[in-house]
C-alpha cells in the first residue's frame, strides 16, 4: 500500500477533497487533519441561521462520522500541522506525530483579519469564523442591548441582520465610502444600505475605528476616527480574512495572496495541491489570478485537486458563484461586476426582486440576482457557455433567458 494522502485542514474543502479522492478510487489511505475539534461543517449558516438561533448544531456538519469511517478516511481533530518536510514527504503535527505522505493537500482556508487597534482583546469583542466564535457571541447576547459591527462586508451585514432579528440595537461601521465595495457596484451597495436602514440598523460609511474601550475588562464602546464614541455591549469585527499560507511558505511553496496553484490545483511541488480559500488560482471568468472564498470554489476546486493527486488532470474551469441571505433577501452572484461598462436591470428594485446584468464591451460578465433564482440559474449557464446576450434582452422581463442556446 502506498503512503497516505494527507489533507491539512478539516474544512469544507478538506471534506470535499477526501470525498473526491474516494470517488477517484485512490488505493491508499486518506488522513484528514484539522485544528478544530469538530468534524467539517458548513460555515455559511454561522452568521445567518446559526447565529440567529434558528439552526441546531446537528444540522451544521457536512458529513457525519460514519461517512468518513465507511470510506477509510482517518480524521485527526484538534491537531495542528507544525511543519512539512517536502524532501522526506513528511508532515509533523503539534503533538510530535510524523506522517509520511504520497501526496499532500493544503485546505487550510483563511482566518479573520485583526482590527489592529487598542482594546480588541476586551471581553465582548468577537470575530466570526468558527462554531466556537458564534457560541461565544450567543453566550454574550443576554448581556447585550447595543451591538456594533465593524465592517460592512458580507459577514458584517449578515451578522447585523441576525442580531437585529434577535431584537438588538445594531450599528454597522464601514471604513470605506459604501457597503461591500470590493465585490458589488454602487447600485447593490445602495440597495443594502436602504435594506438595513428599513430594518432599523444604523449604517455609517467612511467610519473608521481607532480604539475599543471598556470597563473591568469588558467592551463598552467603539471610538471612531472622528473622535466620537458609540456605546457597545458587543462588538463583532468583520474586516476580511487572511489566507493561511504559513505552512506552505515555510516549506518553500510559491505564495502570493494565497498558495499559488495552476488550473489543476497543483502547487510548485508536483506532490502537493491546494484548494479553497487558501489557493490563488487562474480564473478566466474573473480575468486573471484570484483567491475565492466560497463554498462553490471549495467544492469544485477540491475535485481538481483530488484528480491531480491520483495522476489525472481535471481542469478547474467553473463559473464562480456566491450567495448571501440578509433578512428576506437572498443575493445570488455569478461572475463579476468589476470593470463593467454597461448594466441592465431586470425586475423591480423597489419590490426587492430583481437582477442586475453587467456587460463589459458588450459581453456578459456577471449577474447579481436578488430574490430572482430563475435569473441566477440562467445567468450561470449563459456566462459558462458564452452565449451572447444583449442588454435590451436582459432588461426585458418577457424575454425568456432560457431560450438562448450555445
Amino acid at each position: 500500500m502506498p503512503a497516505p494522502i494527507v489533507i491539512v485542514g478539516a474544512s469544507h474543502t478538506g471534506a470535499a477533497l477526501a470525498d473526491a479522492l474516494h470517488r477517484e478510487k485512490w488505493a491508499g489511505s486518506i488522513v484528514l487533519i484539522g485544528d478544530e475539534r469538530t468534524l467539517p461543517y458548513h460555515r455559511p449558516p454561522l452568521s445567518k441561521d446559526y447565529l440567529a438561533g434558528t439552526m441546531d448544531d446537528d444540522r451544521l456538519p457536512i458529513r457525519d462520522a460514519s461517512f468518513f469511517t465507511e470510506r477509510g478516511i482517518e480524521v485527526k481533530l484538534g491537531r495542528r500541522v507544525a511543519a512539512v518536510d517536502r524532501a522526506a514527504k513528511t508532515v509533523r503535527t503539534d503533538d510530535g506525530d510524523a506522517i509520511v505522505y504520497t501526496g499532500l493537500a493544503f485546505a487550510t482556508g483563511a482566518r479573520p483579519r485583526q482590527l489592529g487597534v487598542p482594546g480588541e482583546n476586551l471581553a465582548g469583542v468577537f470575530m466570526l469564523r468558527t462554531i466556537d466564535d458564534v457560541r461565544g457571541i450567543r453566550a454574550h447576547l443576554d448581556q447585550t442591548k447595543t451591538a456594533v459591527i465593524v465592517g460592512g462586508g458580507f459577514i458584517g451585514l449578515e451578522c447585523a441582520a441576525s442580531l437585529k432579528k434577535l431584537g438588538k440595537q445594531v450599528t454597522v461601521l464601514e471604513a470605506r465610502e459604501r457597503l461591500m465595495p470590493r465585490v458589488v457596484p454602487p447600485l447593490i451597495s445602495d440597495f443594502y444600505m436602504k435594506l438595513h436602514a428599513d430594518h432599523g440598523v444604523d449604517v455609517l460609511c467612511n467610519a473608521g475605528v481607532t480604539e475599543l474601550i471598556g470597563e473591568n475588562g469588558r467592551v463598552t464602546g467603539v471610538v471612531r476616527t472622528d473622535g466620537s464614541i458609540l456605546p457597545a455591549d458587543l462588538v463583532v469585527v468583520g474586516v476580511g480574512v487572511v489566507p493561511n499560507i504559513e505552512l506552505a511558505q515555510d516549506c518553500g511553496l510559491a505564495c502570493d495572496n494565497g498558495i499559488v496553484v495552476d488550473e489543476f490545483a497543483r502547487t510548485s511541488d508536483p506532490a502537493i495541491v491546494a484548494a479553497g480559500d487558501c489557493a490563488n488560482h487562474p480564473n478566466r471568468y474573473l480575468g486573471g489570478r484570484c483567491r475565492l472564498e466560497s463554498v462553490q470554489n471549495a467544492t469544485d476546486q477540491a475535485r481538481s485537486a483530488a484528480a491531480s493527486l491520483v495522476g489525472k488532470q481535471v481542469l478547474y474551469d467553473v463559473v464562480p458563484w456566491f450567495w448571501s441571505d440578509q433578512y428576506d433577501v437572498k443575493l445570488q452572484m455569478v461572475g463579476t461586476s468589476m470593470g463593467h461598462t454597461e448594466h441592465a436591470i431586470r425586475g423591480d428594485i423597489a419590490a426587492r426582486k430583481f437582477s442586475a446584468f453587467y456587460f463589459r464591451d458588450g459581453t456578459l460578465t456577471g449577474v447579481d440576482s436578488l430574490n430572482a433564482p430563475i435569473d441566477h440559474m440562467a445567468a450561470r449557464k449563459l456566462i459558462a457557455t458564452g452565449v451572447p446576450l444583449r442588454p435590451a434582452q436582459a432588461a426585458d422581463p418577457s424575454f425568456d433567458l432560457r431560450t438562448l442556446k450555445a
